[in-house]
């Protein structure tokens, strides 16, 4: 199969002939349609991501496609089924999963996926001999993926998977951050800070919770003409936040949400909220450390984290399909750009210079 192979960080990726292996036990090798570019995959190919460390590695984690075969055991899905392939595939068993945190679930086969590996110790991928990781077990730069059953969501097959790919990570986390890290109230004030692909499903997912003011910033103009287009109520340039906020929203947001993954900016917004506020870190940290003026925790106000949404996939991602189906969901306006693998570098840094909300790599 073809695949964007990095062989070295910080290099441009290689389209090259991967070999890939039948599935075995409880594994269903997919077809992929469609892949985004998220910021996860610019952060590997830097060589900035923890879970990316051994080369050479297949990017991309955003994706949909068909079920090409499955493997011994495997009964959710048969070939042809469309899916969505999660970020996540939860054991079921664990601590966490048994108290519906599926998202931090600790189970072996997820564990390994994040790896870039299967539950014994290998991949179903090798280059001349040797073996390829998949970034979090999905690698969906490819055309093809081989992935644990529970990472595969079904889906109608009149439902184009182009867009759908975009609910596996940048819609989820973002939508999910709303609804279920902060658990935003219906009519409270939202600021949201980073207006780019995972910005704009927080700014959906305000909408949807029935937030009444949803402040969005950033530093590019275009970004937020289309945060309006979103559901934006106003719109700021990413300066003295609290200020500028406080002007819209007297004493502050009731929630903040940074994108951005600048600390600076995470303090900014956390300074934004109104006592009893809520800061949700959605960007993944540029920084190892973050300083907060202990004396604005006693407004009782929260600063977390979340993590792909805090997303349950077979609860969220069908969820997420639904409100595309009927409407309240805007995935189209969400694709910048629809191109070849071939040009798959060239896409990346239309990624890396904000020029898009997301490039898609769509496949024959």
């Amino acid at each position: 199969m073809r695949a964007a192979v990095l062989r070295e960080f910080g290099s441009p990726l290689e389209i090259t002939e991967v070999q890939v292996e039948d599935p075995r036990a409880g594994e269903v090798l997919v077809k992929i349609a469609a892949s985004g570019i998220c910021g996860s995959d610019l952060k590997t190919l830097d060589g900035k991501s923890p879970v990316a460390r051994q080369l050479p590695v297949i990017p991309g984690h955003e994706s949909a496609g068909v079920v090409e075969a499955v493997g011994p055991g495997v009964s959710s899905v048969k070939p042809g089924d469309h899916v969505i392939v999660a970020m996540n595939g939860p054991c079921g068993r664990c601590r966490n999963c048994s108290r519906g945190r599926a998202f931090l679930c600790s189970g072996k086969s997820r564990m390994a996926a994040i790896m870039g590996l299967m539950p014994d110790g290998g991949t179903r991928l090798s280059l001349d001999g040797e073996p390829v990781r998949p970034y979090i077990g999905i690698g969906s730069f490819a055309e093809y993926t081989v992935v644990n059953e529970p990472m595969l969501v079904k889906v109608a097959k009149d439902t184009p998977l182009d867009l759908l790919s975009l609910t596996a990570c940048g819609v989820v986390t973002g939508v999910g951050a709303v609804l279920n890290t902060a658990r935003v109230e219906p009519g409270s004030s939202v600021l949201v800070v980073g207006a780019g692909g995972v910005g704009l499903n927080v700014i959906q997912g305000a909408v949807l919770a029935g937030a009444t003011t949803i402040i969005a910033a950033d530093v590019v103009d275009a970004k937020l003409k289309l945060a309006e287009e979103f559901g934006a109520t106003h719109t700021i340039l990413s300066e003295n936040l609290p200020k500028q906020v406080g002007e819209i929203v007297r004493g502050g947001t009731d929630y903040a949400f940074d994108v951005t993954g600048n600390v600076n900016v995470l303090t900014a917004a956390f300074n934004s909220t109104q006592p009893g506020g809520t800061t949700v870190m959605v960007g993944s940290p540029s920084a190892s450390e973050l300083t907060i003026a202990p004396q604005t925790l006693f407004g009782s106000r929260r600063l977390m984290g979340t993590q792909g949404g805090d997303a349950v996939p077979a609860r969220d991602l069908p969820l997420l399909v639904d409100l595309y189906r009927s409407g309240r969901l805007n995935l189209d306006g969400l694709v910048s750009e629809r191109v070849p693998l071939e040009q798959v570098n060239e896409a990346v840094e239309h990624v890396r210079s904000g020029a898009v909300a997301r490039s898609v790599i769509v496949f024959d």
